[in-house]
């Protein structure tokens, strides 16, 4: 296995988020960079938002820095921020990975959703013909709604406390006509897939996002947190019997989509 070798001439990525604490990427990416045989590496910043656009500016200067992965609370600010953006990107109005341009500025794309329908997929979790509840409307929420009503969900439910942010969401998935798409709660019963894409668990006197009481025999559980490894919700739900698919299993994929994306040459 290649190991990161740092010099002069390593291309720098950065990871930017509030908190940054939690997040694997650094270590994750930079050895994915490494078996590809590149030469780069991936560094933390904690960036509060209100310093958001001036860290960027000031990283933009540095012409040994190609991208930057974003975590929370910035993949709508950073959407902002991007001169171009890929499709998917610019529906949902967030990115969570960008690179530079042939002109230095940045393009934006995201991966969240594609990420957490692929694990879901590797975990015998199909989403396709399921009735599903997400709770979570936030960059990665908003990203998994996106691509489970893609990948043919049979209906779509959407839990945040966020109404305003919800509503949004809501009206733009329903407005691509291809399955129903409505206000969902924190009872899962009824609902054969069950996706908590918001921070609720990360901490261990955080609520659960849904009654685990109601999740339904033959539901499956997908989570986007992954630290801790196993969260209260997925201990619950595997307790029940339930399938799972966890927020390493999501990283996983979303590593690999975001190396690829930041390993294509400038355009």
């Amino acid at each position: 296995m290649s190991e990161p070798q740092l010099s002069g001439a390593t291309r720098v990525h950065f990871i930017v988020g509030d908190p940054i604490a939690q997040v694997k990427s650094p270590a994750g990416v930079t050895q994915a960079f490494a078996e590809r045989g590149m030469d780069a590496m991936v560094m933390p910043a904690h960036v509060a938002p209100a310093d958001l656009a001036t860290w960027l500016a000031g990283v933009s200067a540095a012409k040994n820095v190609d991208g930057v992965i974003v975590t929370v609370p910035h993949k709508f600010a950073c959407a902002a921020l991007c001169a171009t953006l890929s499709e998917g990107a610019a529906f949902l109005g967030a990115t969570n990975t960008m690179r530079r341009n042939a002109d230095g500025r940045w393009h934006g794309d995201m991966f969240d959703g594609l990420a957490m329908v692929a694990a879901l997929r590797d975990r015998g979790g199909e989403p396709e013909g399921r009735r599903a509840l997400l709770v979570g409307a936030g960059g990665a929420g908003s990203a998994i709604a996106h691509a489970l009503v893609m990948a043919g969900v049979a209906s779509l439910d959407i839990h945040d406390g966020d109404i305003t942010r919800r509503d949004a969401l809501v009206a733009r998935l329903a407005g691509l006509g291809r399955c129903p798409v409505g206000v969902g709660s924190a009872d899962p019963a009824g609902y054969q897939l069950v996706v908590n894409a918001s921070p609720a668990g990360m901490r261990d006197d955080d609520p659960l996002p849904v009654d685990v009481q109601r999740l339904a025999p033959d539901a499956f559980v997908g989570c986007v947190i992954t630290q801790p490894a196993v969260t209260p919700l997925i201990a619950a739900a595997r307790a029940r019997g339930l399938g799972t698919a966890t927020g390493s299993d999501m990283f996983a994929r979303v590593r690999d989509l975001m190396v690829e994306f930041l390993a294509e040459p400038r355009s």
